[in-house]
Formats: structure tokens, C-alpha cells, sequence
């Protein structure tokens, strides 16, 4: 017959500093573990939260990323005129033939810089993505020296804010508007008319060639022809494959670091919850001798003493969750490998990323305590009763 499962639980409670002092290094290394999870998936929701699927995105073919693009004016016009695009109200094509460059700035309260992504658009630059929505101020005048900055942007970085001065492209700039992107990778930008952005960077080509298309499922259609036209050397990605693949090096950064600091620190945890239950089943040598004479058999010692270890991982893995879970209000920002500026992201918290970190605890538990447990079935009735 089984072990009643309030034994296992009273035992916990008998031994509190011990299960007390292994429940917190679990939880620590479920804290480390989840949190570099969230990490990533924040990463990467912010970054495939910037793009559109209905939008595709022209750069040079091999670039890699905007900054390192160059579409002259000729090819720009090729595409813009292509059927697959779509026509707003007044029967404009939903084109933005965009300028991307990368410039340092000053963060609030110190003298440390950053790099800050510099976009000029076009007319119809805002009405491609609708996910972007002044909040403060005004949008910029075309043809001026004005831009607007991404909220996140104008919080962290000096110049930045409402009515301030930048100094770049052997200008001044007023910010006369702040936008939010939805925790986009658009929130670290600062935006600016195209041609004034060209002119005062001595740009004679654009970036990029933004455009949204008629029919979603034209794509393909679109992306062979402009692909293989001899007057192009370019190559075209739906706008969300393209900012999900610019977080693919620093995401896979977080997870190697992530995943070896938490092998590190479980291989810890894991001996911690072993030297708890050796002591267990030390202190209790008499006591399993007795369940062994009143009629349990060895399997029912071993679940026993397995469920008390599953059970300090699964405590252990619940308080290190719940303490995972509080970063969600915690915003980082950090350099983007792909891009080589700064980006700025939040801790995101997903149910699948709560049953990995349950299950890593659990695990951690489940070995911990397996060399333990098997002692403890393994001990003979007399030997047992004789060490009382």
C-alpha cells in the first residue's frame, strides 16, 4: 500500500530550515532561468510586433539590415510602380521610400552614449503602420527640420524630449512630437522627413522601399518579379520576417548565456536538494524501518521520499516564477548585434514559458532526490530497526 501523501508534506514542515534553505536555491535558479526566457520572448515579441504581414520590405539584396542597404532613386521608382501595390482613398500608393542611419546620443543623467536609429519617411511612412500613434505634441512638417521620437527614446535620452534640440547631420532638429509603437522596435527610433534626413546626412540613396501590398498573398508574386528583374539587385521580405530575423543573434546570445549560467546554477541546486534528502533519510533510518514492519513495501519508501523531493521543487519552482513574473514591469534596453543600436524591450511572461520553468523545477527535484530515495527503499527492516 501507498504512503499517505500528507506524510511526505508533514515532513517538510518538520525539517524547515533545511527545506526552507532548498526551496530557495531552486527558486533562484527557476528566478534565473525564467527570466532569461522572458528575456528572449520579449526580444522577440517586441521585434516581430514592429513589422506588418500585409507590408514588405526592400533592400539591397545581402544587406542584412536597413543600415547597410542602399536602393537608388531609379530602382525605387521600378518597384513603387509595381501592380501587387496597394492604393489608398485618393488612389496613392501605399509606398515610403525610407532613409536609415545610426547616430550617438547622450542618455539622461549620464555621459554614456548609444547608438539611436535615425528613420526619415515618407507621406505615407505612418499610414503603413498603423500600430504607431502620437501621443505628445505633433507630427513632424515635411520639408523642415523637425522630427518625433519614440516615447522610449524621449524618456531616456537628453535632447529627446517634447520642444528639446538634437544636433546631428550638421543641423539642428526640434522635436515637436513623441509616438508610441505598441512596445515595438519602432520605440527606439526617431523619425524625420526622407529628403531633409538625405540631405543633411549627404545620402543620395535610400535605405529601404516600404510598401503595403493589395492582396496579402501577392508576395510571392510580387517578390519573384522584383527579384528577377535585371534593373534590380535587391531583395524583398514580408516586414515581419524581416524585423523577426533582425532578433535572431542577440536572442540566441541571451539563451546560450541564459541557459549556461542556469545549468551552472541547477547543478547547485540539485546537490543542495540531495544533501537534504541524504539527511532525511539519515534521520529517519528508524523511522523507515518501522513503515517497512508495519507492512510498506520498499516501492511505496521509494515514492515517498521522491514525492517530498518533487514537492520542494515544485515550491521552489512556484516562488521562483512568481518572482520571474514581477520583471514583466521592468523595461531593458540593450544593443541589437544585427543592427548596432540600441533597443529597448520589456520581460515577457508566457504560459509556455511558466510550464518549462515548472518542469525544470520538478526535474531538478525528481534528481535531487532519486539517489536518496533509492537509499532509503533499499534499507533492510532489521538494520533499520537496529540503528534506533
Amino acid at each position: 500500500m501507498p504512503v499517505p501523501f500528507s506524510y511526505s508534506l508533514r515532513n517538510l514542515a518538520v525539517r524547515k530550515l533545511t527545506t526552507a534553505l532548498t526551496v530557495g536555491g531552486m527558486a533562484l535558479v527557476v528566478f534565473v532561468f525564467s527570466t532569461v526566457l522572458m528575456l528572449e520572448a520579449g526580444l522577440r515579441s517586441t521585434l516581430v510586433g514592429t513589422g506588418s504581414y500585409d507590408n514588405a520590405l526592400v533592400t539591397r539584396r545581402g544587406s542584412g539590415a536597413e543600415v547597410q542597404s542602399a536602393v537608388d532613386r531609379v530602382q525605387a521608382g521600378i518597384i513603387e510602380t509595381q501592380p501587387e501595390v496597394m492604393l489608398d482613398a485618393q488612389s496613392q500608393r501605399l509606398v515610403s521610400k525610407e532613409v536609415v542611419v545610426l547616430i550617438s546620443l547622450r542618455k539622461r543623467g549620464s555621459d554614456r552614449p548609444a547608438n539611436v536609429v535615425i528613420r526619415g519617411i515618407g507621406p505615407q511612412g505612418m499610414a503603413l503602420r498603423p500600430q504607431v500613434q502620437l501621443v505628445d505634441g505633433r507630427m513632424f512638417r515635411p520639408g523642415s527640420s523637425e522630427i518625433i521620437a519614440g516615447r522610449s527614446i524621449g524618456e531616456r535620452f537628453a535632447g529627446a524630449g517634447l520642444g528639446e534640440t538634437l544636433r546631428f547631420g550638421m543641423r539642428d532638429w526640434t522635436v515637436v512630437g513623441h509616438f508610441d509603437a505598441g512596445r515595438s522596435g519602432f520605440d527606439s527610433e526617431i523619425w524625420g522627413d526622407t529628403n531633409q534626413l538625405m540631405q543633411a546626412f549627404r545620402r543620395t540613396m535610400y535605405s529601404s522601399v516600404l510598401l503595403r501590398l493589395s492582396d496579402a498573398r501577392a508576395f510571392d508574386a510580387f517578390k519573384r518579379r522584383v527579384e528577377g528583374d535585371p534593373r534590380l539587385t535587391v531583395e524583398a521580405k514580408r516586414e515581419s520576417v524581416f524585423y523577426a530575423e533582425q532578433s535572431e543573434a542577440l536572442a540566441r546570445f541571451i539563451r546560450i548565456l541564459g541557459l549556461t549560467l542556469s545549468i551552472i546554477f541547477s547543478t547547485g541546486a540539485v546537490i543542495g536538494a540531495m544533501i537534504t534528502m541524504y539527511a532525511a533519510v539519515a534521520n529517519r533510518t528508524a523511522e523507515i524501518g518501522t513503515l517497512r514492519a508495519i507492512g510498506f513495501r520498499s516501492g511505496s519508501i521509494l515514492w515517498a521520499f521522491l514525492l517530498e523531493a518533487l514537492l520542494i521543487g515544485a515550491i521552489g519552482g512556484a516562488l521562483g516564477l512568481a518572482l520571474a513574473s514581477l520583471m514583466q514591469f521592468v523595461s531593458f534596453s540593450t544593443m541589437n548585434f544585427q543592427t548596432f543600436a540600441e533597443l529597448a524591450f520589456s520581460f515577457k511572461l508566457t504560459p509556455a514559458i511558466a510550464v518549462q520553468a515548472m518542469l525544470f523545477a520538478v526535474v531538478m527535484g525528481l534528481l535531487g532526490g532519486l539517489l536518496p530515495a533509492l537509499r532509503a527503499a533499499r534499507l533492510k527492516v532489521v538494520d533499520a530497526l537496529r540503528a534506533a
